[in-house]
């Protein structure tokens, strides 16, 4: 069976940061195959601004397409998407667009995001994300039914300020990122590869 895992990051949050780091780690240990989507040159401050916000998105997504133009999803059996914040749009839109069925790991959804997630997943949001309010997510996702985990007193990077609480965090974040790509993606008596 051929897997895929492709990563949408936010506009400071590379595949380098801890998230995307260790999601694209436990893919990889179950046999997808990863890219990532390097997208950037993004206006600056877009934060606050509905404008730089939707002009940051179009620039993402015309970059993944330029970047993915010669990926033959149609190869794979499995294919997930592992986004964080702006990225989350950028991967609902992208599949939409294709008409690709992807199972998707939205780690911190901005706002806008909420509008155009369609794609089965499960849902990471911190309730001090000052990207997106968590009434308004957890309605949506309650809506869509997402699974929702949510980290209390978190940021918009899932974190507290206080680094052994957000170590243990991370370790049950990545413990509900295994289990979700377990679930998709292993079939026939797959193992974990470490």
């Amino acid at each position: 069976m051929k897997k895929l895992a492709v990563v949408f990051p936010g506009i400071g949050y590379h595949g380098d940061k801890p998230l995307l780091y260790y999601s694209k780690k436990i893919a990889a240990g179950y046999g997808f195959e990863v890219i990532e989507v390097p997208y950037g040159n993004f206006p600056k401050d877009v934060k606050g601004s509905a404008e730089k916000m939707e002009q940051a998105f179009k620039i993402a997504l015309e970059q993944s397409g330029e970047i993915l133009k010669d990926v033959a999803f149609e190869q794979y059996d499995r294919l997930l998407f592992l986004s964080k914040s702006i990225g989350t749009a950028v991967a609902a839109a992208f599949g939409e667009g294709r008409g690709l069925r992807s199972a998707n790991i939205y780690y911190t959804p901005v706002e806008a995001s909420l509008r155009i997630m369609s794609q089965p997943g499960i849902v990471f949001h911190g309730t001090n994300d000052s990207w997106a309010e968590t009434e308004p997510l957890l309605r949506m996702c309650r809506e869509k039914n997402y699974e929702v985990h949510l980290i209390e007193n978190g940021n918009h990077s899932l974190e507290t300020g206080n680094v052994l609480h957000d170590l243990e965090n991370m370790g049950s974040i990545m413990a509900a990122t295994d289990k979700y790509i377990r679930s998709i993606g292993m079939r026939n008596g797959d193992e974990y590869e470490s």
